[in-house]
This record gives structure tokens, sequence and C-alpha cells, in this order.
């Protein structure tokens, strides 16, 4: 994600831990359009279309929480 927008976004977004536990984090970004994609067309998580690569379902609903 980039841009005007991101810019004024992305200072908002906790920090990640420098080593966190598990696999690679999906970029902060790319699970924001996912929570938003979820958010504006109102619809549940599970509904959330993989094809968009915004990570899973969970993730998205996980990273949302954070």
């Amino acid at each position: 994600m980039d841009g005007e927008p991101w810019a004024l976004i992305e200072p908002l977004l906790p920090p990640w831990p420098q080593k966190p536990p598990g696999p690679k984090p999906v970029d902060d970004g790319l699970y924001l359009q996912g929570s938003l994609y979820v958010l504006y067309n109102d619809i549940s998580w599970q509904l959330l279309p993989p094809e968009l690569g915004v990570g899973s379902k969970q993730t998205c609903w996980r990273r949302l929480g954070r």
C-alpha cells in the first residue's frame, strides 16, 4: 500500500515486534486492505475472498483486534 492515505494511516498502527514468534507477519498494508474490504462490504470474516491476497481471514481479524 502506497501513497498519501497510507502515509497518514501507517503511524497510527502499533509497531510489530522485532522478532515475532511464528511465521513472517502479513504486511500491514495488506491486512488493512482485507479489514477494510470486510468492513466496507459489511460481510463476515469467513467471506473474505482469498483471491485478494491479504492473508488469511483469521490473520486479518486478529490484526484488527491488535
